[in-house]
């Protein structure tokens, strides 16, 4: 059912990730040659595999994907010993993997507990890889089969550029939502007022810019994450010849300077990039690889390791002291990020 008022004025707001999920999206690797060079097709869906089969340890996981392949990812997921009770695959075609961009923004009624789809508009990270058609029509899709509210949003915008703390503020980069390859009509001013419209929040808070190599101007889930309403746990980089070392640095003293929800300053968790990661030949000279772009489940998190044995296991250090009560699960995504992104990108949460 779509409705054409506004999610916040119906009384829903996005939740803040940690809170308890129902469910987590994916959407399932499409053959094409644009992907992974199209050589690489049967090695990504096998990736897919292990990692929807890590969720549906903990959770439901969803899967989008055209009906013709829904025997094959069942046969990829139970090779890797998922739980069948877990996966649940929807006819949804689309045009690539990033769910996180493409895919519903799910908001919930803050009394009722209602959970409805709030259905931003998607063009592929500012056209730059068409077609994005069938990407765009996936909330609707979702709407449709879980018979949840539809809030139509009139603004360009992809699930990777927000942190919400579930305490009214929302972060984000100048450099993806003040970019005119998204909303050239919209001032700053406009963009604020929708977000507050669309996701209840009071309070946007701006970061300029994002790291190397990443196609979509600068995301923040590869730069800074809230892990609680007053916590932040974000990059740097300490390599001073790095192009992301005065660029986390800018962020860093930026972050310093805001004010959480009470007006205290935000305690700030340090978090390292990896070495460089690199394809030779490739089209991004430097890959975007974050340990910051980790998945939030119920009873675990999923976090990217990248072959680097000192710096994997330091990340992973850090993870379990931030989520003492969540088991911390390394996922090798050094393929996965040769595309522009990992484990945050290619999900969306479900709120329960």
């Amino acid at each position: 059912m779509t409705h054409t008022s506004q999610a916040h004025a119906s009384g829903f707001a996005m939740p803040a990730e940690w809170t308890w999920q129902e469910a987590t999206w994916l959407s399932w690797p499409v053959t094409d040659e644009r992907h992974w060079g199209g050589a690489k097709h049967a090695l990504i869906a096998d990736k897919f595999a292990e990692i929807a089969a890590a969720i549906a340890h903990y959770q439901i996981v969803r899967i989008n994907a055209p009906l013709a392949e829904h025997d094959d990812i069942r046969k990829r997921f139970l090779a890797r010993k998922g739980n069948e009770r877990n996966v649940q695959l929807f006819d949804h075609p689309h045009n690539d993997v990033w769910c996180r961009d493409h895919g519903p923004i799910f908001v919930k009624h803050g009394e009722t507990g209602e959970v409805a789809v709030t259905d931003w508009g998607f063009n592929a990270w500012g056209g730059k890889f068409p077609p994005w058609d069938l990407d765009d029509a996936i909330p609707a899709k979702i709407a449709s089969a879980l018979a949840m509210r539809h809030f139509p949003c009139p603004m360009i915008l992809e699930g990777g550029a927000i942190e919400i703390n579930g305490a009214g503020q929302l972060l984000t980069t100048e450099a993806v939502l003040l970019n005119p390859n998204r909303n050239p009509h919209l001032s700053r001013g406009d963009i604020e007022q929708h977000l507050r419209a669309g996701l209840g929040v009071s309070e946007i808070l701006w970061l300029h810019s994002g790291i190397e190599g990443d196609d979509t101007d600068g995301h923040i889930d590869d730069l800074a994450r809230f892990v609680r309403d007053d916590v932040i746990l974000a990059c740097l980089e300490n390599d001073p010849s790095s192009p992301n070392h005065q660029v986390l640095a800018r962020n860093w003293h930026d972050l310093s300077a805001m004010k959480n929800s009470r007006g205290g300053s935000f305690d700030l968790l340090e978090m390292h990039l990896p070495q460089a990661c690199e394809v030779p030949g490739w089209r991004l000279p430097v890959l975007p690889a974050s340990y910051v772009n980790y998945l939030l489940l119920n009873h675990a998190v999923l976090l990217p390791q990248f072959r680097q044995k000192r710096n994997d296991q330091r990340a992973f250090d850090i993870m379990r002291e931030i989520f003492p009560d969540r088991e911390i699960v390394g996922i090798d995504c050094l393929d996965l990020v040769e595309e522009g992104g990992t484990l945050h990108c290619i999900t969306q949460q479900q709120p329960a």
